[in-house]
């Protein structure tokens, strides 16, 4: 698993950035520090006592945040001509966070004995401030400009909360008060999503590098071509099948574009796939990974924290709408690709399928070790650790990945990264959620929101969707997430809603800015990759990923389509669902197995089959199946009105 990232960070991986930036001194320090923060986690998860040390959870999430914001400060530079260095001022904060973090560690049981976050002494007053102003340029190297204002407005609102209108209004605090409550409260920077970094995704962040250092996402690339090189638009559903498996395992969208797209978007363009087409194929596909399970990425961590459930019930919730997005971005590439008349590769250029799976079964062990010891043992924070032992192990012994001692280095320096990355990021989203606790701005938006919304569950969930929409451009999704998770879910909720279903909906609406006009970063990315114009890109992205601005409505009304509720219930809504998903990507390309091209009048009779297929009720799957059932019919009567796909331009 890959840390979200944000192409408006100044990030260190340009070719004449990470290499030459963490190397020498530097790359002893991240290395250091990164065995010490592992180590620490290690200790911490499977309380080994490890020389006398089990520290106190509060103490442990201090140590974490100066050990990993430490990394953070020498692996992503402050600004982008300082990519190829790091400056002096980058080792003093580097230090500086360090020791701050050791500090409030070694106070911790004081901070929760004497109320510190209440009233304190004016060392470790001044120091909650440092904290902050840490937290805050942290989260604006890892996270972005855009992410760094909203975290700091929020940082200053209870300053000025009790001089705000209406919904705004909350209560004021001093400036002294607010950052003690920021640095030594447990509801801001050591809150909810720090502590979900510290004690379950450590692991998982760790499992993904040991697959990729590996090689497991050269195998998951080899797999994907051989399952559906040769298949007609074969190198658009490879594109898929490699991203959604890369995808479940990073869980950020513009990683997974920059993963997989360098390698997929040149193939589908090389093959007859339009440019815009095949880099929006790919940011589609690899913003779905961010949704689908077993790993999905660090929010659905944090969604069971935020619901108080196992990981499991949020993972299973997320498969059927994340089988059917998947769906209906690989119907509508076949369907392109035979309307357009457009072949797979040579089956000679691909490699043999048996071939690929006795070179990686380590990989597909692995991962099936890892969803065992999660459904049947249900150690969360234990089993990536187990897994990735086995993998590395496994990998090390039949020197997979070059030089054993290398791999090794690599494990512990690319963890440390990416887990210094996430920590970054989300201690400075713990401002906003500590600013929105600390004021009580949060219930009482959603307190607002049902009171505008009236009994009408309709208007409060396109209010919820806008709301998500807007909130979620240009902000990671673990970080939209958090923030809705506290001003609207609750709202959902109170309306009666299933509550996992509420939550899942603010994530799917917050996600869609990545691949929807105007900020489309995964979109943007993808258009980079492929050298075609950006908004271009996003429209096509707009097209192909238009499911999900549906899937979310319907799970909220039908939560049979996240499998809660009657078995027999959840069947009849998956098959009906599963048809309707069907219409709409024929509708969408213009296309119908066992008819072909279709012409516009018949593509929108598709569309709205496949909407009423959707919506709950039989008397809808019977006007939906009656729609398409019609098209079928004229061409059976009329067989002059069929066009033949290889022949429409």
């Amino acid at each position: 698993m890959q840390a979200e990232t944000n192409p408006d960070a100044a990030p260190a991986t340009s070719p004449e950035g990470e290499a030459t930036r963490v190397s020498g001194a530097a790359y002893v320090a991240v290395l250091i520090l990164s065995a010490v923060g592992l180590t620490l986690a290690v200790n911490q998860v499977f309380t080994l006592n490890l020389f006398g040390f089990q520290p106190l959870s509060t103490a442990f999430y201090y140590l974490l945040i100066g050990v990993f914001v430490a990394v953070a400060f020498l692996v992503f530079p402050a600004t982008k001509g300082s990519r190829g260095r790091v400056p002096w001022y980058d080792w003093l904060l580097a230090l500086i966070t360090l020791a701050v973090g050791v500090y409030f560690s070694s106070n911790a049981a004081t901070i929760i004995n004497s109320g510190w976050d209440i009233d304190a002494p004016m060392l470790p007053t001044v120091l909650s401030g440092v904290l902050v102003l840490i937290a805050l340029e942290g989260v604006r190297r890892c996270g972005g400009t855009v992410l760094l204002l909203v975290c700091l407005v929020f940082s200053i609102y209870p300053l000025f909360a009790d001089s705000m209108p209406g919904v705004l209004w909350g209560s004021q605090y001093t400036l002294e008060e607010a950052v003690r409550a920021n640095a030594m409260g447990v509801e801001s920077i050591i809150g909810i999503p720090m502590r979900v970094v510290a004690d379950l995704l450590i692991g998982f962040i760790v499992f993904g590098v040991v697959l990729t250092v590996s090689g497991g996402g050269d195998f998951f690339m080899k797999l994907a071509y051989a399952l559906m090189g040769s298949r007609r638009g074969g190198p658009a559903k490879v594109s898929i099948l490699s991203s959604g498996f890369f995808g479940s395992l990073s869980g950020s969208a513009v990683s997974n574009v920059l993963s997989t797209g360098p390698m997929t978007i040149p193939t589908m363009k090389r093959y007859g796939y339009p440019g815009t087409y095949a880099a929006a194929v790919e940011a589609c596909a690899s913003t779905g990974g961010t949704i689908m399970p077993p790993i999905m990425g660090a929010v659905a961590f944090i969604m069971a924290s935020f619901l108080n459930v196992p990981y499991l019930e949020v993972a299973s919730a997320a498969l059927v709408p994340a089988l059917f997005f998947y769906l209906i971005l690989f119907l509508q590439a076949d369907a392109h690709a035979a309307r357009k008349g457009l072949k797979g590769l040579p089956k000679e250029e691909l490699p043999s399928v048996v071939k690929t799976l006795l070179e990686g079964w380590i990989y597909l062990f692995s991962l099936a070790l890892l969803v065992f010891l999660l459904l049947a043992w249900r150690i969360e924070s234990m089993a990536p650790f187990y897994a990735s032992v086995a993998l590395l192990v496994t990998a090390l012994v039949l020197h997979r990945g070059g030089n054993r001692k290398r791999v090794i280095l690599d494990v512990i320096v690319e963890s440390g990264k990416n887990v210094a990355n996430l920590v970054a990021i989300l201690a400075g989203i713990g401002l906003v959620v500590g600013a929105l606790s600390l004021t009580g701005a949060g219930t009482a938006f959603s307190r607002e929101l049902i009171q505008y919304a009236g009994d009408n569950v309709a208007l409060l969930l396109i209010l919820g969707a806008l709301t998500s929409f807007v909130l979620g451009m240009g902000m990671t999704a673990s970080a939209c997430y958090i923030f809705l998770a506290i001003v609207l879910a609750p709202a959902l909720v109170k309306m009666g809603l299933d509550p996992v279903a509420s939550h899942m909906f603010i994530l799917y609406w917050g996600m869609l800015s990545y691949i929807t006009p105007p900020v489309a970063l995964a979109s943007i990315t993808a258009a980079g990759v492929a050298g075609e114009p950006a908004m271009k890109t996003a429209f096509q992205s707009f097209k192909l990923g238009s499911v999900l601005f549906i899937l979310p409505f319907l799970f909220v009304v039908e939560p049979e389509l996240i499998l809660r509720g009657e078995p027999m219930l959840i069947v009849r809504y998956v098959i009906t669902a599963a048809i309707g998903v069907w219409m709409l990507s024929a509708g969408l390309e213009r296309y119908a197995y066992f008819h072909g091209a279709l012409s516009r009048f018949k593509a929108l009779l598709f569309l709205i089959g496949g909407l009423l297929m959707m919506v709950p009720g039989w008397e809808t799957d019977v006007a939906g199946v009656a729609l398409v059932g019609l098209v079928y019919l004229s061409g059976l009567l009329l067989p002059g009105t069929r066009k033949d796909a290889q022949t429409e331009t």
